[in-house]
């Protein structure tokens, strides 16, 4: 699967294609920019060959609006970012499934939430594909976590837990650990099949990776990392360590589940 994007920029003003273009190349060497248009008639063509994965828009402009541009092409199957000076379009612009609303002049922060929101969508779309296919995208004891340029594939015995942290997951390893933009509640989809457990609301552990449980309401992982257990989480995740034990005892050695 490729982990390079492509993206055209749609604005009237050309100063502000000069600048989103320039924060763009600054901090995504991954993200080739094909093209750039200052009026819709310009435009029309390209976007209904639809071969880029990511649309910047703007949405105030001269005879066709960027939102009037989008029901032209109701075939698009990029990402659309929005980029504008007004906020008062936000909730018709979402109706688009955008997988962002930037105001002018845009932060850095909020332009590389934005986009790697889109290449996480972009990403899971190839999988998808991939899947379609009958490719085989992963093997089973590994998951995909997207990132800048595409995916991280770790090994699920190498995780000790996931943190919840602001708007980020923590995915904390037995040698390392780095953020990810997916939410908690994804990982937990992604390693349902695995022996992890939803331990607290911002913490889901290895079963594998417990060193000690202490009546206080708190675990210990191998790391010496101390994660608390919610109150309403005890008596279950004392039935499903003892099973999940019983269950190892039962394994091959190397196997998993």
């Amino acid at each position: 699967m490729k982990n390079n994007f492509t993206c055209i920029i749609i604005d009237d003003e050309p100063k502000a294609i000069e600048l989103l273009s320039d924060l763009i190349k600054e901090m995504y060497n991954n993200i080739e920019i094909i093209a750039a248009y200052t009026s819709w008639k310009t435009a029309i063509d390209p976007l209904r060959e639809n071969n880029f994965d990511i649309l910047f828009l703007d949405i105030s402009m001269p005879q066709k609006n960027g939102l009037d541009i989008l029901t032209l092409v109701p075939e698009l199957k990029c990402e659309i970012i929005f980029v504008t000076a007004y906020s008062e379009f936000a909730l018709n612009a979402f109706k688009f499934s955008a997988a962002g609303y930037l105001l002018k002049p845009v932060k850095e922060l909020d332009l590389t939430k934005t986009i790697d929101k889109a290449i996480t969508r972009i990403t899971y779309k190839r999988l998808a594909e991939q899947n379609v296919n009958g490719i085989t995208s992963l093997p089973k004891n590994k998951i995909g976590i997207p990132n800048k340029k595409g995916l991280d594939y770790v090994s699920i015995e190498d995780i000790l837990y996931f943190e919840a942290t602001k708007r980020y997951t923590k995915i904390v390893k037995k040698d390392t650990e780095f953020l990810s933009s997916l939410s908690i509640g994804r990982f937990k989809v992604m390693v349902k099949d695995y022996l992890f457990y939803q331990v607290h609301r911002s913490f889901i552990v290895n079963l594998n990776c417990i060193c000690r449980y202490e009546s206080i309401g708190a675990i210990i992982m191998s790391n010496g990392k101390e994660i608390p257990v919610s109150k309403n989480m005890k008596d279950d995740f004392s039935k499903i360590f003892e099973t999940a034990s019983r269950i190892q005892d039962t394994m091959e050695p190397g196997e998993t589940m």
